[in-house]
């Protein structure tokens, strides 16, 4: 199958164009920026530049296209609301879709977007996603939450480099999922006529609030945590305060996300359905502590090799 994935660069979006290729579609990438993603050609997918919102762009990505899988979304480092950028760029989308005659799409959703409409992101995914149910697509909704590869940076490498770990004031246990996972069940819904016109979550075996999370991150690097924990009033200030500032309104949208991770309602969804109508095992499915005790082993092994070979250049810079 032909297929046009959008937002072949980001974490998400690598491993999906990766999966396609691996399960034998022919994968376009349609990038902002194509020397950014050279890797992509490396690996065997077509490169497209383009932009959601560049209708004309669309419409050249698409054409001979049989399929799109939609991974995209608004970076924190850009500018604007994610109305201007992910609303537009998804009627735009959509609307080039059908000028294409391309009816089976995969979207990449969140899980309880209807419960925070409230939150600019989860609006726009809600609002997505009931777009998709009236229309005449072949859909296929995925309703993620968070991935593992974020803990990264957001505990691992802090609590690795003695840094301060910034934690919600209120803990909230989040079923986290390997983005290599999530691109297991989005290129599969593509081979499974089951999945159409459905919604699934897809989310992690488990949740984990951050003080596990912590924990975990302890025990596998042999360090302890320095933990900051941010009270809902601290955010509130700080979103008000930004939002006197045009070009920080995308910030401002952010930090309201916090009243989804920071709610407290932990956020997790039986996968028993998700995986019979994928055709997937779940015993496949990463475990979070697996994933951070494999990141911490090739971490430490790297570090050693790397004080290994200091140590060498330094005894042959000795004089006896």
């Amino acid at each position: 199958m032909r297929v046009l994935v959008i937002g072949g660069t980001g974490t998400l979006g690598r491993q999906i164009a990766r999966r396609a290729l691996d399960a034998g579609h022919q994968v376009r990438c349609m990038v902002r920026t194509p020397r950014k993603a050279s890797f992509l050609q490396e690996w065997g997918c077509e490169l497209t530049r383009g932009d959601l919102l560049e209708p004309d762009s669309l419409d050249y990505a698409l054409e001979g296209q049989e399929a799109v899988i939609d991974a995209a979304g608004t970076r924190a480092t850009e500018g604007g609301s994610v109305y201007d950028t992910d609303w537009t760029g998804k009627l735009n989308l959509f609307n080039a879709c059908q000028r294409a005659g391309v009816k089976r799409v995969v979207f990449i959703s969140l899980l309880d977007a209807e419960k925070h409409r409230d939150v600019p992101l989860m609006d726009i995914k809600y609002c997505t996603e009931q777009l998709l149910i009236d229309s005449d697509f072949d859909y296929t909704i995925l309703r993620c939450v968070a991935f593992m590869q974020g803990v990264i940076g957001q505990v691992a490498i802090p609590v690795l480099e003695n840094q301060t770990v910034w934690v919600s004031g209120t803990p909230t246990a989040i079923a986290y999922m390997n983005t290599q996972d999530v691109a297991r069940f989005a290129v599969a819904a593509l081979e499974r006529p089951e999945t159409v016109r459905q919604a699934f979550p897809v989310v992690g075996p488990r949740a984990w609030n951050t003080g596990e999370i912590t924990q975990l991150c302890e025990k596998y690097s042999g360090k302890s945590a320095r933990v900051f924990r941010v009270q809902p009033v601290l955010l509130r200030a700080m979103q008000a305060v930004a939002s006197f500032f045009e070009p920080a309104v995308n910030v401002v949208e952010r930090l309201a996300f916090d009243k989804v991770t920071g709610g407290g309602v932990s956020l997790e969804a039986p996968m028993e359905a998700s995986y019979a109508a994928f055709g997937l095992d779940p015993a496949e499915t990463t475990q979070l502590d697996d994933y951070l005790k494999e990141y911490y082993d090739t971490i430490l092994r790297r570090l050693r090799e790397m004080e290994a070979d200091l140590d060498k250049d330094a005894k042959k810079k000795l004089p006896f």
